[in-house]
């Protein structure tokens, strides 16, 4: 089964799921969520799952989703930010006053 990523408002987090039967939470980006904003704060991945390129789907289903919601994103996590880094595209996210702050 394809890895998928699924938002679980309920942990404040976005999951990627993988593993043999698809359910197997392989890494999370966990954000907080206030009035038009989304602050990313932690992404982590399971060692057992590295090399497969789940962060990098982790961080543009999780970026994907704030632009199909609306909202602002702040890039606190460095795992997040430098994933915006290396794909500029995304970069319109983060407003222009922020994206110093994030050396974006």
């Amino acid at each position: 089964m394809e890895p998928q990523v699924v938002n679980r408002p309920e942990r404040s987090r976005y999951e990627v799921l993988a593993g043999d039967d698809g359910t197997e939470t392989a890494g999370f980006a966990e954000y907080f969520l206030s009035e038009g904003e989304i602050a990313f704060i932690h992404t982590e991945t399971d060692p057992r799952f590295a090399g497969r390129g789940l962060g990098g789907l982790l961080a543009q289903s999780a970026l994907d989703d704030a632009r199909a919601r609306g909202l602002h994103v702040l890039p606190y996590c460095p795992f997040i930010r430098g994933w915006i880094r290396k794909h500029p595209e995304y970069a319109d996210l983060v407003l222009e006053t922020h994206r110093p702050r994030f050396g974006l």
